[in-house]
């Protein structure tokens, strides 16, 4: 079995955006009241939007099951106000629980949070519970930076963000740490402030050792982690010169880290220095890069390529990539496949 750990609604259907523009022209009105969105999506044009997209790549690419969340880039946690994000995060949710139960074998949910620049995450608890308990969702998106490139919130590992870490604790699901868009112009947003908010929530984590106090708090760190992989021996220094555990005891049994990397390189570079149990396979499908590779005559995100590429990986190692360690990661997969 082969899941896809990453996988964003980004060809819903066009009702879901135009909500969204009326809301972002909401916004600049102080009189505006965020309402909740009656998109009148039929499951034919779920379908429509899913057939000729993600569920002709599962075949195509021999992948089994995406883990399915909203479009990152859309949550724009920057836009609005806390009202407007939360009948916006209610509304992407609920698009995606129709379709996982459209297709139950196919995708299994992952919630956007409501979360608003300034307004603590404890907010969100109400949000996460729904999707988790009424939906089934194995786990959530956080993102550490809902300013949209301006980082005007407390780090990841400050108290302000306990509250939301309690209740996933007690729900058991992890979070991908993953930022939306950027409303500063120095950042391309896929580019530049997603690897960006990937490599800072990882020295963010390094820097207080916050799994102290929530030893089975899981996140999973998109994109082949940023930069981490790459200068994992400048992180491994840092860690050292301030006097802490190395980065496997530090960090490692509660990071992992996905394959969406889009180049053989740099997968072979994640592969040999992040442990086989902290990856976790993923393509990010439909994402940020959908074009062809002229060097390879492949797609850049076909991921599974790369996995299978990588001749030094024992049989186990890929069976660990491939799937053993989303279903111990997202600890209630358990419940959406039993016999899996």
């Amino acid at each position: 079995m082969i899941i896809d750990c990453h996988g964003h609604y980004t060809t819903s259907p066009p009702q879901l955006q135009k909500y969204r523009d009326g809301q972002i022209a909401g916004a600049k009105d102080p009189a505006y009241v965020a309402a909740q969105a009656d998109l009148g999506i039929t499951d034919a044009e779920i379908r429509q939007s899913l057939e000729g997209a993600q569920l002709k790549i599962q075949r195509e690419r021999g992948t089994n099951l995406t883990i399915f969340s909203p479009r990152a880039m859309g949550m724009g946690h920057h836009i609005g106000t806390e009202a407007i994000s939360k009948h916006w995060s209610q509304a992407c949710n609920e698009l995606i629980h129709r379709v996982c139960t459209l297709y139950p074998n196919n995708f299994v949910g992952v919630c956007q949070l409501p979360q608003t620049p300034g307004v603590n995450p404890k907010n969100c608890i109400p949000e996460l519970e729904r999707c988790v308990k009424e939906f089934g969702f194995i786990g959530c998106n956080l993102n550490p930076d809902p300013s949209g490139g301006y980082w005007t919130d407390p780090p990841l590992t400050d108290k302000w963000w306990y509250p939301l870490y309690e209740k996933m604790v007690e729900l058991d699901v992890p979070a991908m740490i993953h930022v939306s868009g950027s409303c500063n112009p120095n950042f391309h947003a896929t580019g530049a402030h997603y690897i960006n908010g990937d490599t800072t929530a990882f020295m963010q984590l390094i820097e207080k050792n916050l799994f102290t106090d929530f030893p089975t708090l899981k996140f999973i760190i998109p994109h082949g982690g940023g930069a981490v992989p790459y200068h994992w021996g400048r992180y491994r220094g840092l860690a050292q010169d301030m006097g802490l555990p190395p980065l496997k005891e530090l960090l490692l049994n509660n990071v992992f880290f996905d394959t969406c990397v889009y180049h053989q390189a740099g997968i072979d570079c994640m592969l040999k220095v992040i442990p086989a149990d902290n990856i976790l396979f993923a393509s990010e499908v439909v994402g940020a890069v959908r074009g062809i590779d002229p060097e390879t005559g492949h797609y850049f995100d076909d991921t599974r390529r790369y996995i299978d590429n990588a001749g030094w990986l024992t049989g186990s190692d890929k069976e660990k990539i491939f799937s053993g360690n989303a279903k111990r990661v997202y600890g209630r997969f358990a419940r959406h496949c039993p016999e899996c």
